[in-house]
């Protein structure tokens, strides 16, 4: 599809590989895989989406740094849309119509655990990765949206360690939290992941139900789509408060 991923069909789910090595998030990346979202909606019937990685050893390790520190034309693009189009990626696929499952094969840092987040499962490597949300330890301040969307998918304790202490999550640690919900040898993760999409893609059959279901079912203090809610905030991030930067 692209060098930035590519998106195969297996049976009723729609694989999503991202294939730039650590997967650095830039808004070229941004676009395609929103392009890429859209032709999965495309699709009719039962259906689920699952993301993976070719990198043996990442998922997605972040913001592309040297993109968005370098000067004039880049094959990332625009730096100035990034947040405002990254946000709002994230509180798509937050509300996506139909399952959605990450297939965390390593190590997924800062807007790759973001998109971990977003998904409705995790299936994450057993042995080695890890995930962490480490801008506090580098200086980096995490908008309330994102902020919002950490206290919507983790358990509190786990929320708190995240986004206060940048704690790097093992497979093992993020699975007895909760917020992981199988784990796999490192040959396995994308197709266990792959089989429990296919499990739930009868789900995915009805997409106004199954997005209504995501919209609503936390209540009035955490429903994803009102103003208190993180896809409401992500798709909004400019009309919401943003902490002072270091430094």
């Amino acid at each position: 599809m692209s060098e930035y991923l590519s998106l195969e069909q297996h049976g009723h789910v729609s694989v999503l590989t991202l294939d730039n090595g650590e997967n650095r998030w830039t808004t070229t990346m941004t676009r395609e895989l929103d392009a890429a979202l859209d032709e999965v909606e495309q699709t009719t019937g039962p259906h689920a989406l699952v993301t993976a990685s070719s990198d043996p050893k990442f998922f997605s390790n972040g913001l592309d740094l040297d993109w968005i520190t370098s000067k004039g034309d880049h094959e990332g693009g625009d730096r100035r849309v990034f947040g405002d189009e990254a946000m709002k990626l994230f509180a798509r696929l937050i509300t996506f119509p139909m399952p959605t499952i990450a297939a965390v094969n390593g190590h997924a840092f800062g807007a790759g655990f973001m998109w971990a987040l977003c998904h409705d499962q995790r299936v994450m490597r057993r042995d080695r990765g890890m995930m962490c949300a480490n801008e506090i330890e580098i200086g980096v301040p995490i908008p309330e949206a994102e902020l919002a969307l950490f206290h919507h998918k983790l358990p509190r304790h786990a929320f708190y360690e995240t986004v206060q202490f940048a704690k790097r999550w093992t497979g093992e640690e993020a699975f007895s939290s909760g917020f992981v919900q199988e784990l796999a040898d490192q040959d396995e993760v994308t197709s266990k992941a792959i089989e429990r999409a296919e499990e739930l893609s009868r789900l995915g059959a009805n997409r106004e139900l199954f997005k209504w279901q995501k919209e609503h079912i936390w209540g009035s203090d955490a429903a994803i789509n009102r103003t208190d809610g993180p896809a409401h905030m992500l798709h909004n991030n400019g009309d919401y408060p943003h902490p002072p930067r270091s430094g």
